[in-house]
């Protein structure tokens, strides 16, 4: 049998997506839609002078999968690099893609597994990331 692709920690996750409101100030912004289900991401970031993540903010309008990815990003953004975030971004696609069984050191990332047969939905998960990982790199120029 397989996990529900919508589970009780996925929908709790969504439901508290609003915990990181938009920064009024940033380094750098980075937005993400998604062209399958129309969901967007909008990612403020702030940089210390070694490049980590001091403040983050977004705004997501996504579908629950996608919410939960920001919520999972926003819990373990604070004190990293560009280059951790888009390793996380890229870790985790291979893991959706079924092409690892990592889905990476940040936490929480494996309530996704039940999201890996459903290619269609791979897109709004990564969203979050992929947004972060290229603001955190114009933050950090």
């Amino acid at each position: 049998m397989t996990a529900p692709l919508y589970n009780k920690e996925i929908l709790r996750l969504a439901a508290s997506v609003a915990d990181r409101p938009r920064l009024a100030s940033s380094c750098a912004t980075a937005e993400r839609r998604s062209p399958t289900c129309g969901s967007r991401v909008i990612i403020d970031i702030n940089v210390d002078d070694d490049g980590r993540v001091t403040e983050f903010g977004q705004e997501v309008r996504a579908c629950a999968l996608g919410q939960a990815s920001a919520v999972l990003l926003g819990r373990g953004i604070i004190g990293r690099s560009a280059p951790e975030i888009l390793v996380t971004a890229n870790v985790l696609r291979a893991f959706l893609a079924a092409e690892s069984d990592d889905p990476s050191e940040w936490p929480g990332l494996d309530i996704f597994a039940p999201a890996r047969p459903h290619r269609a939905r791979h897109a709004s998960i990564l969203l979050a990331f992929d947004a972060a990982a290229e603001a955190a790199q114009r933050a950090s120029r």
